[in-house]
């Protein structure tokens, strides 16, 4: 006949406890450990053996007996993992802000930014440690990037302008977003291409000769995406007059003409002055200065750069016309027009917490 085994207290929670227990039960976050010992410690507490929430929660008797005892001992606290053991910290929180703070306000001498080695180097930390701590603190002094805000005294008032035009453009209207593309090469590479293989790319020499260049006026129509374009040899107020004609002959009589524009010298001369006096029904707005980027034809010239142009191999400026003529004839087949999401207020502020940011970094 078996001996019993030595009787174990019974467990019971508080109602502040039920309430913690069954809020990491249910809730998505916990992790999978704390919520399978928070239903432990339930299906004790309602009075079941060790064997049958071992049965029910299909898990270990002896995980039960672990976690029942912890509960017992030291509360909700007891279902926390312990501290592992391990080495101790060799690196302080003294010596990660000391790479922080020189990472952000020292250069190292005679380069212009810190890699990981100078700066192992100069801390007397390794390389790893160093990584480690750019890593977490989203630090990367090998990389940098370029901005300019615009001068323009009227800038917030362009932008809340053109963003207006983008998002409620008004009725009875066509709003069209117009610039040249200009000096566009007809690039041949001094060696044939080599075409792509399986395990090799397409490969094309470094240098190239130059046969000339040519310029692409064009105008997107913001609600469709349709686009009006015009190739010119050169790039003058009179190209542009023509241009703006070539517009005023394709868009229906009955429609009043918004254009967006660049301050480029040529859209501001005493003739095409005198040709929007005489065409009452096209009226300009223009972006701010330095602020190409709220001009959506802008999108368009890098779909067309980085879908036909950036590979092209042209061996006269008559052959690269072609080209762009059959690529912007095949997008009008099929146009898509880019949607302008963002609104006027959400544009300045986040210019404005960038000026903030840099007024407070002291420059």
């Amino acid at each position: 006949m078996s001996r019993p085994g030595p009787k174990i207290p019974p467990l019971s929670v508080t109602d502040a406890q039920r309430v913690v227990l069954e809020g990491w039960v249910r809730r998505r976050t916990t992790g999978k450990a704390l919520a399978q010992r928070s239903r432990i410690v339930l299906e004790c507490a309602d009075g079941h053996s060790i064997m049958e929430v071992s049965r029910r929660l299909r898990i270990a008797p002896d995980t039960v007996r672990t976690w029942r005892r912890r509960f017992l001992e030291n509360g909700l606290d007891g279902l926390c993992d312990e501290p592992r053991p391990g080495v101790p910290r060799k690196i302080t929180d003294a010596d990660v802000e000391r790479v922080i703070i020189r990472t952000l306000e020292e250069t190292p001498k005679n380069t212009a930014h810190w890699s990981t080695r100078s700066m192992a180097a100069a801390t007397g930390m390794s390389q790893s440690t160093v990584s480690r701590i750019w890593l977490a603190f989203a630090l990367a002094p090998h990389r940098s990037q370029t901005f300019k805000l615009s001068t323009d005294p009227f800038f917030i008032d362009k932008v809340r302008d053109l963003v207006g035009l983008y998002l409620d453009p008004p009725e009875k209207a066509l709003v069209l977003c117009v610039d040249e593309k200009s000096q566009i090469q007809a690039l041949e590479r001094s060696q044939p291409v080599l075409p792509m293989m399986p395990g090799v790319p397409e490969r094309r020499s470094h240098d190239y000769v130059r046969a000339g260049t040519t310029t692409l006026f064009a105008a997107l129509e913001v609600a469709t995406g349709k686009v009006i374009g015009s190739l010119h040899r050169r790039h003058r107020a009179v190209e542009f007059k023509k241009f703006l004609a070539k517009l005023d002959k394709e868009v229906p009589a009955g429609l009043q003409v918004h254009l967006i524009l660049d301050n480029y010298a040529t859209h501001k001369t005493p003739d095409i002055k005198k040709w929007l006096l005489a065409h009452r029904r096209f009226h300009l707005h223009f972006t701010p200065t330095s602020a190409s980027w709220l001009n959506l034809v802008e999108r368009w010239f890098a779909q067309l750069t980085q879908k036909k142009l950036k590979r092209g191999v042209h061996r006269s400026v008559q052959a690269l016309e072609r080209d762009i003529r059959s690529w912007l004839a095949d997008w009008n087949n099929q146009p898509r027009p880019f949607v302008w999401t963002k609104t006027a207020d959400e544009i300045l502020d986040k210019v404005a917490a960038y000026c903030h940011r840099i007024s407070d970094s002291g420059h």
